[in-house]
């Protein structure tokens, strides 16, 4: 059963204009989650974009073809519907939601959400239940069923964040990935200039390549100076888009 990795991009950004588009080790962050999907993926699997249908998200487009990833486009703030589109046509089989500020997203870790969810019968499985993982490091992995419930009842920002709906209102079929020790405290999402800081020093150390989040940790932890660039930096609330 094949597998489709949606990665949700565009390059409209409070904090940070243009943040998927900023280069990191001589290319883009959304050229690095493109290649941690394809790296995840088998050759029956599918990488899309779905970015927005405003023009300033047409470098994005461009930049998601470039990286070997398929492009649709939708509405700017229901990012549910562009899923949805994506999909459309698609036969059943696991969705991997991706977003393409996460940079540091690690292609195992992908591959064992994927095992986990084809394993066992359930609707959604992801590390945000109980987070444990440092933020931007993170798996989801749903069914199209799942997907096609949240788009009739999901209002509001759960359609712009398109699986909060299915953890934390609804009656689907939800399980949890943890890992041990927690690394929750940790940050590498990329949403200001001081995460873009902390990820080009994780990189420089690390290499010019998808790093296993163990790899990640390890030099958060015995880096703290570095973990402290952006430690303050408060996550937006759902509700807050």
């Amino acid at each position: 059963m094949s597998t489709t990795f949606i990665i949700q991009a565009r390059s409209g950004s409070t904090r940070l204009p243009r943040k998927v588009l900023c280069e990191l080790s001589h290319r883009s962050v959304l050229a690095w989650v493109v290649e941690a999907a394809l790296t995840a993926a088998t050759p029956e699997d599918t990488v899309i974009v779905a970015t927005t249908e405003l023009p300033e998200d047409e470098e994005v487009s461009e930049e998601a073809r470039r990286s070997g990833a398929e492009v649709i486009r939708g509405p700017e703030e229901d990012v549910l519907t562009r899923f949805m589109i994506a999909m459309d046509g698609r036969p059943e089989g696991p969705i991997v939601r991706l977003t393409a500020d996460c940079p540091l997203t690690d292609p195992q870790l992908l591959r064992w959400g994927i095992n986990s969810f084809s394993s066992t019968p359930m609707d959604y499985l992801g590390t945000t239940i109980v987070r444990s993982l440092p933020r931007g490091i993170e798996v989801e992995v749903f069914s199209l069923a799942a997907l096609r419930i949240a788009d009739r009842n999901a209002t509001g920002f759960d359609r712009s964040h398109v699986t909060s709906w299915m953890y934390t209102r609804s009656d689907l079929d939800i399980r949890g990935l943890t890992v041990s020790p927690s690394a929750e405290d940790l940050r590498v999402t990329l949403d200001t200039p001081e995460d873009l800081d902390v990820l080009r020093n994780v990189v420089s150390s690390l290499g010019d390549k998808s790093s296993s989040w163990k790899e990640v940790v390890r030099f958060l932890r015995t880096n703290p100076d570095v973990a402290a660039k952006n430690s303050r930096i408060q996550q937006k609330d759902l509700e807050e888009g």
